[in-house]
């Protein structure tokens, strides 16, 4: 099995690295500056040459609240980008692996987290390129896709809310979290295995992917706090108080229970989830 990594400088594009160099596994991860997967003759030309197996798309435009000014930028990363990797991989016989997101989901869903089946409505720029982006490659390669929904990631990098949060807590007396913005912290690892089993099994189609349970901003951020030993005031608010340019939904929580009977595996709590990440990270 050949595989062609694409975002290599994203969280989640390390971890799936680190997992297939521990492995010894063939893979070609090129790095962003020159993956540019808007560019379509350069994408033909990659596969063609690399002729990998399967695709992983791990590259995204994650700036939710610029993609209101710059919808542009995040439907030719979100959208474009996985339609032009799609036919790529269509043209080379190639599995495409692709990450959406919980923000395709408008939070209004009064019974219980939201399944696949459910309908989506994004509310923001950001949520309306991802949606766009897994209906692309899901038409293009209806039987040789597989698309993830994901929320609340965090693992190595600097963009995710783990990293946020710990450098308020060392220039902020206090701090404002949000405790009506509820979803599910899910951990680069987590989808890393998950991804990797369902491509042994052969697995197709759109799952959600995330570790299991769900919580508020505010509830995290006092797991990630307490974990690490911060003694600091942690006010919960509502986050219509931040004034945000993109509209969240309130509840975007989703469950992961097909993929786990599909795969026949448990998933871990985003509680333990988040404490082995910070132990880990601390032992390194």
């Amino acid at each position: 099995m050949r595989y062609l990594i694409t975002g290599r400088n994203g969280q989640l594009a390390k971890a799936f690295v680190r997992r297939l160099e521990s492995s010894s596994a063939d893979y070609l991860a090129p790095d962003e500056s020159r993956c540019d997967i808007t560019n379509a003759a350069y994408i033909r030309d990659t596969v063609g040459s690399s002729r990998p197996d399967v695709i992983i798309n791990c590259a995204a435009y994650n700036l939710v609240d610029r993609a209101e000014q710059e919808q542009g930028a995040a439907f030719a990363v979100n959208a474009e980008g996985p339609r032009i990797l799609a036919e790529a991989a269509e043209e080379q016989g190639a599995l495409l692996v692709h990450f959406g997101s919980d923000y395709v989901f408008d939070g209004t869903k009064e019974n219980g987290l939201y399944r696949e089946a459910d309908a989506t409505n994004p509310l923001n720029e950001y949520g309306r390129s991802k949606l766009a982006g897994e209906r692309a490659v899901q038409e293009i390669l209806p039987d040789r896709s597989l698309v993830f929904r994901l929320s609340w990631v965090f693992g190595e990098g600097k963009q995710n809310f783990i990293v946020k949060l710990l450098q308020w807590s060392s220039t902020q007396d206090y701090l404002r979290v949000a405790c009506d913005e509820v979803s599910v912290p899910t951990w680069t690892e987590t989808v890393v295995e998950a991804t990797l089993k369902a491509l042994e099994q052969g697995v197709t189609g759109l799952y959600h992917l995330t570790n299991s349970g769900y919580c508020s901003r505010f509830e995290w951020a006092r797991a990630i706090l307490r974990q690490k030993g911060v003694d600091k005031f942690v006010r919960p608010v509502s986050m219509d108080m931040f004034n945000l340019p993109a509209k969240r939904p309130k509840f975007s929580a989703m469950s992961n229970h097909v993929i786990i009977d599909r795969l026949n595996i448990s998933l871990p709590s985003w509680e333990e989830a988040v404490e082995r990440f910070l132990r880990e990270e601390r032992s390194s």
